[in-house]
């Protein structure tokens, strides 16, 4: 299992997974990612907290715990 954690700048990855449960999960899905839709990871942060991605036609910081909980392909 990868997850969005794992993936590298530069890297254009698909959402598989959600894992988590309640309100994490709403407010990881309300942000935009959903199961199958396609994630373009531009900057990581220098100690690697947050990281930014581009999704949906814009930006979005996430941070590491909230990015262990996405399994992507």
């Amino acid at each position: 299992m990868k997850t969005l954690r794992q993936a590298k700048v530069g890297d254009t990855v698909k959402v598989v997974k959600l894992h988590g449960e309640g309100a994490v999960k709403r407010r990881i899905m309300d942000m935009g990612l959903t199961k199958g839709v396609e994630v373009h990871i531009r900057k990581v942060a220098p100690l690697g907290d947050p990281m930014e991605v581009a999704i949906r036609g814009y930006e979005l910081s996430i941070r590491k715990a909230d990015a262990e909980m996405i399994e992507v392909d």
